[in-house]
């Protein structure tokens, strides 16, 4: 399934717990830029580096007045130990019922040896001040990752 998001689209609308306590909402962040990523699981080896490489730029996404959610279906719980265990500092949203990635369209088919399964499809959207899609990012290898985001940030 593809959401069909594409730039100038509105971005769909969000408000999912965070780790740390309370919650996220995509209206409550109008004014800002949001890089939203999705990733599969707390505490697994991409997962953790694009985490890690976000916390790493996160104060020059700060500078351009763009916040950081990254998202899984992982609880809150999860997300408290995974950003502990590592040091981050990004915000962690958890989407436990499957609404904002069915949303964003990221639920998807995978397949690793063999066995087809449903997990998040690692996916960026960055969504500009307006609350409008700018930029997105599918099937996101890790590497460089946080950098391309980044050098689109600075272009909104």
């Amino acid at each position: 399934m593809s959401s069909g998001l594409n730039p100038g689209d509105d971005a769909p609308a969000f408000s999912m717990p965070v780790s740390g306590g309370g919650h996220v909402d995509l209206a409550g962040l109008r004014g800002k830029i949001v890089v939203l990523f999705f990733y599969p699981k707390d505490d697994t080896a991409g997962c953790t580096q694009e985490a890690l490489n976000f916390t790493e730029k996160a104060a020059e996404f700060e500078a351009l007045d763009a916040v950081l959610v990254g998202v899984s279906r992982d609880s809150v719980k999860s997300h408290d130990r995974f950003r502990a265990k590592h040091g981050l500092t990004v915000v962690l949203a958890s989407d436990t019922d499957g609404a904002v990635t069915d949303a964003y369209g990221v639920w998807v088919e995978k397949s690793m040896y063999g066995r087809k399964y449903m997990g998040i499809e690692r996916s960026t959207f960055l969504i500009d001040r307006r609350g409008k899609v700018s930029r997105t990012w599918r099937k996101v290898k890790v590497s460089g990752h946080a950098d391309d985001v980044l050098a689109a940030a600075q272009e909104i």
